[in-house]
């Protein structure tokens, strides 16, 4: 196992309370990612692969888009791969990952009737191939994500009298439970460490606050499950999480974060409707 005990040492302390910092994640990828291990370096492309993720979505619907520059791939080559693809070629699984091919391949297969939403379909495809790693902290991490994300879901499509299992994203016995389970709490209460704080973040009608209480949530667990890691690449991965969260804070006043969070409920409200690529 590498130990990083310079570059950890370095770090500077966060908190989800920060107002300022003094570099991004952009210049984490510029600055730390080239000193860590070609293994290490791969952990990191997977918290990375969240911006081609995005990336790949709009690069779909138009060719010459500006894309985020925090992806592991530029434009030129997230349209070669989409080009290939489209063609019927395949892409070696060392050059791009598996997951994206797949997801690419269905969109250009999927029928015109078909109700999936493409997010929910790459992100479902994003998680199972991210908790495959073999760093235990890494894959829990995308697991609890997974877990937290499909809770919050579950309670909003019970409210709102939608389609619970529509809406769940994944193939984990959390996902089984949420889809098929008709108890109050989906018999998940002695399983989800985090249920009963879940439901209570489900309650809050302040979105802003809701949002922070969800952060504070996943900070915590971040601490928790690197306690006993102090120079190994765990601790770095843990920094980079945290440092997103507090740059997506900053970046956010609360007047466009509550517009942020409203569109968000608004696209969950319409999420039987066709994609207008699919139509």
């Amino acid at each position: 196992m590498n130990k990083y005990y310079y570059l950890v040492a370095g770090l500077p302390e966060l908190t989800l309370e920060d107002s300022k910092l003094n570099y991004t994640v952009a210049d984490f990828k510029t600055e730390i990612y080239p000193g860590l291990s070609t293994s290490d370096q791969k952990l990191m492309d997977l918290f990375y692969l969240k911006f081609d993720n995005t990336n790949v979505l709009k690069l779909l619907k138009d060719k010459d888009v500006i894309i985020d520059m925090r992806g592991n791939f530029s434009a030129e080559e997230l349209n070669e791969y989409i080009a290939t693809i489209k063609e019927g070629g395949e892409v070696s699984a060392k050059e791009f990952p598996s997951y994206l091919s797949t997801f690419i391949s269905d969109y250009f297969s999927m029928p015109a009737e078909s109700a999936v939403l493409l997010e929910d379909h790459l992100a479902a495809l994003y998680y199972a191939y991210a908790m495959k790693c073999e760093n235990k902290f890494v894959a829990s991490w995308f697991e609890f994500n997974q877990t937290v994300n499909n809770i919050l879901v579950a309670f909003t499509a019970r409210k709102y009298k939608w389609d619970i299992a529509q809406n769940v994203v994944g193939d984990t016995e959390v996902c089984e439970a949420l889809r098929t389970s008709g108890a109050r709490d989906f018999g998940l209460s002695g399983e989800v460490e985090c249920f009963e704080q879940l439901l209570k973040i489900s309650e809050i009608t302040e979105l802003i606050e809701r949002e922070k209480k969800l952060d504070s949530l996943r900070w915590d667990w971040i601490d928790e499950a690197t306690f006993f890691d102090y120079f190994t690449i765990e601790r770095i991965f843990a920094f980079l999480l945290q440092l997103e969260m507090i740059e997506r804070w900053i970046s956010l006043d609360k007047e466009k974060g509550n517009q942020l969070f409203r569109s968000i409920i608004e696209s969950l409200k319409n999420e039987v409707q066709i994609p207008a690529e699919f139509k």
